[in-house]
């Protein structure tokens, strides 16, 4: 180094260190009873436990610190709303909010279980959206009470199920084609019509096992307990106990939420249950099917009323899932699935249907039969009815009865001027149970009158407008003395299953038991009077509850036959004569379609206090169809009201079905209208409804 450059390194400025990187700012920790945002994501999506229309909507809270982890979408929460602590569920997890003033903070997670997850979430809104409804109505419908115990269980492990290596879907055509599309992930959608006779359980266990055994859930939803028995079994024995769930209202509310989380959290992955079940909140469903799509039982009776079909295929197109809709008997709704191209039928040939079914019998059929028995057409149980009865039970076999009315004498009028006897007190019709000593009692409020006279003549003698399963059974004890006579339902203990031997089993609608073999014979009495209900779904009601009944019956070449009590030329004892529930659906639905009929036409009925249904009226569009009023049976008690309502009435609205989602909107708005300004008078709205007379 020369002494010039030691000059110059003498007086350079030393150097300085390297400054050290820049702190991360950790987020403060709150002190006690302070309130912090949270770091990601402080604003949380509520859907606020409010059933009012013009609070219908997610409301954003600030989410504390303290509670970030555990508000998580789904979770059920508690915010306070208008002044009042309420419960909600958390839809989403959001970094700012539209709303420009205070935002309210989450007050407690009631539970971090994921319940409400953005599928079950999306289902609930459109369900509520299709029947202008709110979302916290179908909310109540589709998530069940939590169960804090329940919760803290451990999870156990469930086998996966395999598919089953044999099937019995080769009677139908299009059978094996809808299995393969299950396996291979694809969205089929079928209207299957069931063989009389047909293990119809095991055929939807084999589909619900395939669907499971290719990586995907599936659905099934059933009327009624006894189905769901009947199902749950067959699934339990082709997929395995530990790979099927069923869920149903009776279930305690620990086991049905334990039931219910299993599915939430993917460890099963086939599900069977009642209406209810339709919202189950399966993994990545594959299949949802419905039975028996016509049984009332699957429309939800609190709002906004939908149907189980109706939230399946909701759910079908939304999920991408399949669709299959079975039944012995087809709906007008299930024939526009497939008029419209959107379904499939899975049907057998001519030549299947009739070597699987029973010979049906119907009164007038020939004049062969009329000149045996010239009363045949005004007796209740005619001589073609006997014969069956005998030649069956001669063969060791039982016979079934069906009897559409419970009770012994339901429906009773006056001796002498036919009057129809109705009670002093509430004006209910009357009736006559069995073992009363014959004291006429009320059907509606159950009030006896011992002393009971013809309002209109004063005669206090009565008679018969309609015979009960109870008298029934007694007539036909008396008919047949040496022969066991059993009763299911109607007030009587339903039974599931009943010996093969000789027997008068007499049941109501939906109660038949299945006969070890079959029945030898089934008599379905009181036709005429079903056919003749004033209701737009009489003739299909009817006749599904026919197939229903003549499908217990063993087929013709082993001697079963069914004796129909109606008249022969009626469309509805055609189609049971030729066992063709696909034409009568079809005729059904032209003539519906010609009419402006649902399901050719959206309607919604509105029921209500005639201030209060003029006022909802008038904010819908002009160009929309108003049919009525009518009024409503006395005594109708209206959602909201305190007390039954009298002078209640329904107006009918009409759209084409293109325009039906329009209509959803106008009425749920005009329901926010009316729920805003605090109306207290109770309007109800019905889309769709089964009954719209």
């Amino acid at each position: 180094m020369t002494v010039g450059e030691a000059g110059d390194a003498l007086f350079a400025a030393p150097e300085r260190p390297p400054e050290p990187a820049p702190r991360e700012k950790k987020p403060r920790k709150p002190l006690r009873n302070e309130r912090l945002p949270a770091a990601e994501h402080p604003v949380a999506q509520v859907a606020v436990d409010v059933n009012l229309a013009h609070l219908d909507r997610p409301f954003d809270y600030q989410v504390p610190e303290q509670l970030a982890d555990q508000a998580v979408p789904g979770a059920r929460v508690r915010v306070r709303f208008a002044g009042r602590l309420v419960d909600g569920f958390v839809l989403a997890r959001e970094d700012t909010s539209e709303h420009t003033g205070r935002l309210g903070w989450l007050e407690k997670v009631v539970s971090p279980e994921p319940v409400l997850g953005p599928e079950l979430a999306g289902l609930c809104r459109a369900v509520a959206d299709r029947y202008a409804g709110t979302l916290a109505d179908v909310l109540r419908l589709a998530v069940p009470p939590r169960h804090a115990r329940v919760e803290a269980e451990t999870p156990t492990e469930r086998p996966a199920p395999e598919a089953p290596e044999q099937h019995g879907w080769g009677a139908y055509p299009r059978g094996p084609a809808l299995l393969e599309a299950l396996a291979a992930h694809r969205p089929a959608h079928a209207v299957w019509q069931a063989l009389p006779g047909e293990d119809w359980p095991a055929r939807l266990a084999e589909a619900v096992a395939t669907t499971a055994a290719a990586g995907r859930g599936a659905v099934l939803v059933v009327p009624d307990r006894r189905d769901l028995d009947r199902v749950q079994a067959a699934c339990e024995e082709v997929a395995g106990a530990d790979a099927v769930v069923a869920l149903a209202a009776d279930l305690g509310p620990a086991e049905r939420y334990r039931r219910w989380l299993a599915v939430a959290r993917g460890q099963v992955r086939i599900v069977v249950g009642t209406r209810a079940a339709a919202f189950a909140p399966v993994v990545d469903p594959g299949l949802i099917a419905v039975w028996d799509d016509g049984d009332d039982t699957l429309a939800e009776p609190r709002a906004p009323y939908p149907h189980a079909r109706d939230v399946a295929m909701t759910r079908a197109h939304r999920d991408g899932a399949a669709l299959l809709v079975a039944g012995f008997a087809r709906t007008a709704e299930a024939a526009l699935l497939v008029a419209s191209g959107w379904a499939h039928d899975v049907v057998a040939d001519r030549a299947t249907v009739r070597a699987r079914g029973p010979r049906v019998t119907s009164i007038g059929e020939d004049d062969r039969q009329l000149l045996r028995d010239p009363a045949s057409r005004a007796a209740r149980m005619p001589g073609v009815a006997f014969e069956a009865a005998r030649a069956a039970l001669g063969a060791g076999a039982p016979v079934l009865v069906q009897v559409p009315r419970r009770g012994y004498l339901p429906a009773v009028a006056c001796a002498r001027c036919r009057e129809p006897a109705r009670c002093r007190r509430c004006a209910g019709p009357m009736a006559l149970p069995a073992g009363a000593d014959g004291v006429p009692t009320c059907r509606w409020c159950g009030t006896p009158d011992a002393a009971y006279r013809c309002a209109a003549c004063g005669s206090p003698q009565l008679r018969a407008l309609a015979v009960g399963s109870a008298r029934t059974a007694e007539e036909l004890g008396r008919a047949f003395p040496q022969t066991v006579v059993r009763s299911s339902g109607g007030g009587a203990t339903v039974l599931d299953t009943v010996p093969g031997g000789p027997a008068l089993v007499v049941a109501t609608p939906g109660a038949e038991p299945i006969a070890d073999g079959g029945y030898g014979a089934a008599l379905l009495l009181d036709g005429a009077v079903l056919l003749a209900r004033p209701e737009l779904r009489a003739g299909e009601e009817t006749l599904r509850r026919w197939f229903g009944a003549a499908a217990l019956v063993r087929p013709a070449s082993e001697g079963g036959r069914v004796v129909v009590i109606a008249e022969s030329s009626t469309a509805a004892v055609q189609a049971l004569v030729r066992w063709d529930p696909v034409g009568h659906a079809a005729t059904e639905l032209a003539s519906r379609t010609e009419l402006s009929l649902p399901p050719a036409m959206r309607l919604a009925a509105v029921d209500g206090p005639p201030p209060a249904v003029a006022d909802l009226l008038a904010a819908l569009p002009d160009d929309v169809e108003v049919l009525g009023p009518v009024e409503l049976p006395p005594g109708t008690k209206l959602p909201g009201a305190e007390e039954r309502t009298e002078g209640a009435e329904r107006c009918l609205v009409r759209v084409p079905r293109t325009e039906g989602r329009t209509l959803a909107r106008e009425l749920h708005a005009a329901q926010a209208v009316r729920s805003a300004r605090k109306e207290r008078e109770p309007v109800r709205v019905l889309l769709d409804p089964l009954d719209p007379l």
